[in-house]
């Protein structure tokens, strides 16, 4: 700024000078005020503007609001459990992907428990639905010390005293990092199980949607509501 009013005043006084003759003008007293007025002008620190602008400049928003998508983060859920092939307790494999589009109810088992009466509601829950789509999947497990029995003592135990047509998998682990991977993806997605004869619900995607406790028995209206409303929507 202070440049620009002495180039102005040079410019000033050289042009007086060419129109007044030999004698060079003189600046008068204005033209002075002026040419001490620019020399007095302070400076602009232009990096201190530019900083200044920056700091006043809203902060962008994140992308997730500017999308207008909700704050809320997205669901966690486990979509499509049913992967992986498991021995059954007649030693055949069984892909868990060909229960796929059915509603799958997943129990851990136990023949020594107190709940295992409960091999009876199963089974006639199982027998009254298969034909809408149900399948009940039974995985013997002794991670709370109520299955010592082998697989083969199991299907003689369950078939003798229940009738059980239902699957039943070789025993296996169903809690902490033993788990099988089956019951690590239900228990990320629902909570491991608290004791024998936990009972998870998936929809015919294979999205686990419940997880009913030991004392809530196969023929509770809680269960089976939600059973009947998953076999009536569309896969």
């Amino acid at each position: 700024m202070r440049c620009l009013a002495l180039v102005g005043v040079c410019v000033l006084a050289a042009v007086a000078a060419g129109c007044g003759g030999d004698e060079p003008a003189r600046p008068d007293a204005a033209s002075g005020q002026a040419v001490q007025a620019a020399a007095a002008a302070p400076s602009v620190d232009k990096g201190a503007v530019a900083k200044a602008a920056k700091a006043a400049k809203p902060a962008p928003r994140p992308a997730r609001e500017r999308a207008g998508a909700p704050g809320r983060a997205p669901s966690t859920a486990v979509e499509g459990v049913l992967q992986g092939s498991y021995k059954r307790l007649n030693g055949q494999l069984d892909d868990l992907s060909a229960y796929g589009g059915r509603v799958v109810l997943v129990v851990n088992t136990a023949t020594q428990c107190g709940f295992t009466p409960q091999f009876e509601g199963l089974e006639a829950l199982y027998r009254e639905r298969r034909g809408k789509g149900l399948v009940v999947l039974g995985f013997p497990a002794d991670d709370f010390a109520q299955e010592s029995r082998s697989d083969d003592e199991i299907a003689t135990f369950c078939e003798a005293n229940y009738g059980v047509t239902f699957p039943m998998f070789a025993k296996s682990r169903v809690k902490g990092a033993a788990a099988n991977p089956l019951f690590r993806a239900l228990n990320a997605a629902a909570g491991e199980p608290e004791w024998n004869f936990n009972k998870y619900l998936l929809d015919r995607r294979g999205k686990v949607v419940a997880r009913f406790g030991s004392v809530t028995e196969p023929q509770a209206p809680e269960l089976t509501e939600r059973v009947d409303a998953l076999l009536a929507a569309a896969a």
